[in-house]
């Protein structure tokens, strides 16, 4: 039978605070620390570069026995699934898929989680800044982050979360935003914040009082789980706002960015230790308009998909913003029976002398576009051990690979 062997082109493209790299023209610096291979100040991209080297080194080596095969390549996995979404029927031959865009060697996926964005925007025009106000910038840093379903569980801290708390705390001095900014990508847990923000010169001292008891609570909350979270209160020399934001509109932005769902709404009551459904509140941007928070959903339920959604719209449109909806994607349902599982189960123990874990993720696979859009389409997806994907901290075990492409061919020579 015709095989098809997919994975997407492009990467989630996070850099280190400091970091300077152009994504569009430098190439990524790679660096070998201990056992793995990561880059520097960067992300690697191994999610998913390792399953397009793979299908190239397959291509060249005219040695192999494997039966007919496809190569399928997709772009925009990680903004959106563009690449799946654009399939057209008769497109891919192939009743057999093998998706190589895996994190933990041992484990067979075969199911992952269907997901949507929901984004509310503030529309309006800035104040001019009353007199007797000081400049200050508050920044949030040193946060590890990570991928947004499948670190989503880890409990990890949310610099956008915590910026907001830590205006809301300047807020009661009096103290107005210029401009706050925070997170990068919707399907990546946001590592940094920043805001500009004046405050009344006679309550300046009280305010940062108040903020650094305030740092000091995010701190002791957060000691064994972000033991390097960072918080800078700075006031610029020479520097003075002019414009902020109407004080009725920040009001409603903070009481938003407090309100809006972060983290596992609920547990699968079925797999151990799986995240059903989740929220993301993922990236906060000043702009010329105003303010856009962009949250992101996901859950392997489709109807909890949509309650989870419903409930970041509810706290949108209570705080007075637009709301925009794009489409989601859907999720996709494990099938046990799964020959392919089977043939998977059946090499991998014959291999390593091991039993493979056979598990779903909370994160989104173009499994499930795939498998909509060619019904009957029988699959599974593996690849070698990756952590800290989406994030500078991103790593790939580099003994794992070799036993991946050994166990890729093993399973292409007996299908």
């Amino acid at each position: 039978p015709r095989v098809c062997l997919q994975g997407h082109l492009d990467m989630v493209c996070e850099k280190t605070p400091g970091t300077v790299h152009n994504f569009l023209k430098d190439p990524i610096k790679l660096r070998i620390v201990g056992e793995h291979l990561m880059a520097e100040g960067t992300t690697l991209g191994a999610d998913n570069g390792i399953a397009v080297a793979t299908n190239l080194a397959i291509m060249e080596d005219e040695s192999l026995v494997h039966g007919p095969l496809e190569f399928l390549f997709t772009v925009d996995e990680e903004t959106g699934l563009t690449g799946a979404n654009e399939l057209q029927p008769g497109f891919v031959e192939s009743k057999i898929l093998l998706n190589l865009d895996s994190e933990e060697e041992g484990e067979l996926c075969v199911g992952c989680a269907g997901a949507c964005d929901n984004l509310g925007h503030w529309h309006f025009k800035l104040d001019a800044a009353p007199k007797g106000l000081v400049t200050w910038t508050i920044t949030v840093s040193g946060l590890k982050g990570g991928h947004s379903g499948m670190e989503i569980d880890k409990q990890r801290g949310n610099a956008i979360r915590i910026l907001g708390r830590l205006l809301t705390v300047a807020q009661s001095f009096g103290a107005r935003v210029a401009a706050m900014d925070g997170g990068s990508k919707r399907n990546a847990i946001a590592r940094d914040a920043h805001a500009v923000l004046a405050v009344p010169a006679a309550k300046a001292t009280d305010a940062r009082v108040a903020i650094e008891r305030c740092v000091a609570d995010i701190t002791a909350e957060f000691d064994s789980l972000e033991p390097n979270v960072a918080v800078a209160l700075v006031q610029p020399k020479g520097k003075r706002v002019s414009r902020v934001f109407p004080r009725a509109v920040q009001k409603k932005i903070l009481a938003a960015i407090a309100a809006l769902p972060h983290g596992v709404i609920k547990m699968s009551p079925d797999i151990a230790g799986l995240v059903e459904t989740s929220s993301n509140l993922a990236v906060l941007t000043t702009h010329k308009k105003g303010v856009t928070i962009a949250t992101s959903q996901r859950s392997s339920v489709a109807s909890e998909l949509k309650d989870a959604a419903n409930t970041v719209a509810a706290v949108f449109e209570l705080a007075g913003a637009s709301l925009e909806a794009p489409s989601g994607y859907p999720g996709w349902k494990p099938n046990l029976a799964s020959p392919i599982l089977k043939l998977a189960q059946q090499t991998y123990t014959k291999m390593t002398g091991k039993t493979p874990a056979v598990r779903a993720v909370h994160a989104g696979l173009e499994c499930g576009i795939i498998g909509e859009k060619y019904p009957g389409m029988d699959m599974v997806s593996f690849g070698p051990t990756m952590t800290g994907v989406h994030s500078p901290d991103e790593k790939l075990e580099i003994a794992s690979v070799p036993r991946f492409y050994d166990y890729l061919l093993a399973i292409l020579k007996n299908v």
